[in-house]
């Protein structure tokens, strides 16, 4: 449900409106919801502007129990990535009942509506946040703040990625941290590496992880023999494993350092799995 879905999601340039229709979809899985929501995002990110107002067609949408987690967890991402504001219109009563009680524990509004004409009037009373044609965020870190989280190991291949107690809050950090990081392999003699990343304590907000999961694609794409991750914490190590089910990959994760290393070897020379991986200097098959 890649490109297949594009005819759903459609752009007002002038109303500031991204309109998904989920008219009669059915969300049966976790895989489902991930591979819908990454197409989201990507078409988000061709238009060039990060902030748009959510018009949200729900006329017939099913959403399992089995995929309710997924759709909750992607959904929230996305808003606070993206949205300058949600409304939700037409959802049968077991779809508003979900998204009623999941308002209550997160404490948003659902703004649910019976009809797109009263739903767009609800955005027209909106407060546009655009600041220009992209929406601007204040730095958080220094250069300093990385140097000594990235090492290289020439002799066995391997990029160190130290990300451990370290805070992604928004798009400018994740960018921050990965043109470091494209500019040290740059500089380091090789264009490939096994990437070994330390996630103990890392903690990728949800207005992060947008971009997130795009620069460690991108660069897991161009830079990236095999990566493994180690001491995830649980809500880093739950976002990973949700992204991993739509790009059909096997995340990686082992539980210390020693683990992590070992897999490495693992992968040493094996070229039979390709490193498609992403999230944060990405993993490959394994």
């Amino acid at each position: 449900m890649d490109r297949e879905f594009d005819d759903r999601i459609q752009f007002d340039q002038d109303r500031q409106v991204m309109e998904v229709d989920f008219s009669d979809v059915t969300f049966d899985s976790s895989q489902t919801v991930n591979r819908v929501y990454d197409r989201i995002e990507d078409r988000i990110a061709a238009t060039g502007e990060e902030l748009w107002f959510f018009l949200i067609n729900l006329n017939g949408t099913r959403i399992d129990s089995s995929a309710w987690v997924a759709y909750a967890r992607r959904g929230r991402a996305l808003n606070l990535a993206h949205s300058m504001g949600s409304v939700r219109f037409d959802a049968s009563p077991e779809t508003a009942a979900q998204i009623e009680r999941a308002a209550r524990t997160e404490a948003f509004d659902p703004n649910l509506l019976t009809c797109r004409a009263d739903a767009l009037v609800r955005i027209g009373q909106m407060p546009s946040r655009r600041r220009g044609p992209r929406v601007q965020y204040d730095p958080n870190y220094v250069e300093a703040d990385f140097f000594h989280r990235i090492a290289f190991d020439a002799d066995s291949r391997i990029m160190e990625a130290d990300f451990s107690w370290f805070t992604f809050h928004h798009a400018r950090d994740v960018n921050d941290f990965y043109d470091h990081i494209e500019a040290r392999i740059a500089a380091s003699g090789h264009d490939k590496w096994f990437f070994l990343i330390n996630y103990e304590g890392t903690q990728i907000l949800p207005a992060a992880w947008v971009q997130y999961a795009h620069r460690g694609k991108t660069l897991n794409l161009a830079h990236s023999l095999g990566s493994v991750r180690f001491a995830p914490g649980s809500e880093t190590e739950a976002d990973i494993r949700l992204r991993a089910e739509s790009q059909d990959f096997r995340p990686n994760i082992r539980n210390t350092r020693a683990e992590a290393l070992a897999r490495i070897e693992e992968m040493r020379g094996d070229h039979d799995h390709p490193a498609t991986v992403i999230g944060a200097v990405s993993a490959s098959a394994g």
